[in-house]
């Protein structure tokens, strides 16, 4: 089993980084492999409608010269997604966006391809918004008909500055408990 983690964040080492890290090591503490796509302050382009996808039926997007292609693979053979992002004007950050809605069109031209597998979303906040930016995330697993993971709380974090994620108590157990669940899920429907 696979699960592979997108970070929206610019911010490689950011808390949106560190808590996607923190879900992944509860996974691989079940054995399960993991993998972190940092998508953040990459030039990823949005999906321009041009509906190629849906008439190639080549279970890519048409647009080259950014790697949403190779995100877009990586989604297709991993039992399990997780989507995180910081929150930006109560949102999710562009190039989150521009990821899931070019890969949403692709995967569902092409026969539904993430139907059933499992999916997580985690935001990270300064102060609020979040939850749009959990709810934008988790649109997108419900639409390619995927099954949802929760936790002990809604998955977003409060943090500022670099490193204050670790400091948000209950935004750490929520973010353990989602990899705990999404790994007893995985192994269920295994």
């Amino acid at each position: 089993m696979k699960v592979v983690a997108f970070n929206g964040s610019p911010r490689k080492q950011g808390n949106t980084a560190s808590m996607l890290s923190l879900a992944l090591s509860e996974l691989e503490n079940q054995g399960i492999e993991t993998e972190l796509v940092h998508i953040g302050g990459q030039s990823v382009r949005g999906c321009t409608g041009c509906r190629q996808c849906r008439q190639l039926m080549g279970r890519k997007c048409v647009i080259e010269g950014d790697f949403v292609n190779s995100c877009i693979e990586k989604m297709i053979v991993a039992d399990g997604i997780i989507l995180g992002s910081p929150t930006y004007f109560a949102d999710i950050t562009t190039e989150m966006k521009a990821l899931i809605d070019r890969a949403g069109v692709v995967c569902r031209a092409n026969g539904d391809l993430l139907a059933r597998k499992v999916g997580a979303s985690v935001a990270v906040q300064r102060r609020a918004g979040a939850i749009h930016a959990f709810d934008s995330m988790n649109h997108f697993f419900l639409i390619e008909q995927m099954i949802v993971v929760g936790s002990c709380y809604w998955n977003v974090i409060n943090a500022n500055n670099p490193g204050d994620a670790e400091k948000d108590e209950e935004g750490v157990k929520t973010i353990k408990t989602l990899g705990q669940n999404m790994a007893w899920l995985l192994k269920k429907l295994a």
